[in-house]
């Protein structure tokens, strides 16, 4: 991995998947975002099994982020993403079944961790409890984290300082990241990587899509 954060762009709003998904990507497969992901909801399973297809054709990694809190519905997220030949399942509350599944299955896990609630989705939980879950899960062997930051009810940027630098982890910050000024506190905190969906689409880094992913990857890399 580089040492520069990576930006996931996310082809979602509120949670949930574009149906003009395909059409972003074609606009913007240029561009200098190498990881692309989508939630499970939102496009229909042929477009999105062709389009996670077509992004690996292009030497995208991929990754399927599931908003899901049971354990069926998170096993089913999981099934998904195998399916659909993606690198990393992101989300899911942590279940054993679905950390079993995912390296019988070659995909790399980044659950959830704290109280995660509603979509689009918020966490809640005590900072110290959110960090000591996540120290069980590393000796489960999972490949790192999911952590809803920016969607904490509480100080996300202590939340966010605390648990890049005390979780031995590839850590992805994801929600939310709708401004530079957030992009400024993960410069200074470094997590492995970061998603953006919502605020691309709100534009808040640019008019035009690609030239925002552009923006984000030349503005974290100075």
């Amino acid at each position: 991995m580089k040492d520069n954060m990576n930006l996931i762009v996310m082809l979602t709003y509120n949670d949930k998947t574009v149906k003009n998904a395909c059409e972003i990507f074609e606009a913007c497969k240029n561009s200098k975002a190498q990881c692309w992901g989508f939630k499970e909801e939102g496009l229909e399973p042929d477009k999105m099994k062709k389009l996670f297809a077509y992004m690996k054709e292009c030497g995208k990694t991929v990754f399927l982020e599931v908003v899901a809190y049971t354990e069926k519905e998170c096993l089913a997220g999981a099934k998904m993403a195998a399916e659909y030949g993606c690198d990393v399942l992101m989300g899911t509350m942590y279940f054993d079944s679905i950390n079993e599944f995912c390296k019988e299955h070659g995909l790399k896990y980044m659950p959830f961790v704290g109280t995660v609630e509603e979509r689009p989705s918020v966490l809640k939980g005590n900072v110290d409890e959110i960090i000591n879950e996540a120290k069980l899960c590393i000796e489960k062997g999972v490949d790192g984290f999911d952590l809803l930051g920016y969607r904490f009810v509480e100080d996300a940027f202590e939340l966010n300082k605390r648990f890049v630098n005390e979780v031995n982890a590839p850590v992805c910050i994801a929600g939310s990241v709708n401004s530079y000024e957030r992009l400024d506190e993960l410069k200074s905190i470094k997590p492995w990587a970061f998603t953006i969906g919502s605020a691309f689409f709100d534009n808040a880094y640019g008019d035009d899509f690609a030239r925002q992913i552009d923006n984000v990857c030349e503005y974290i890399e100075k």
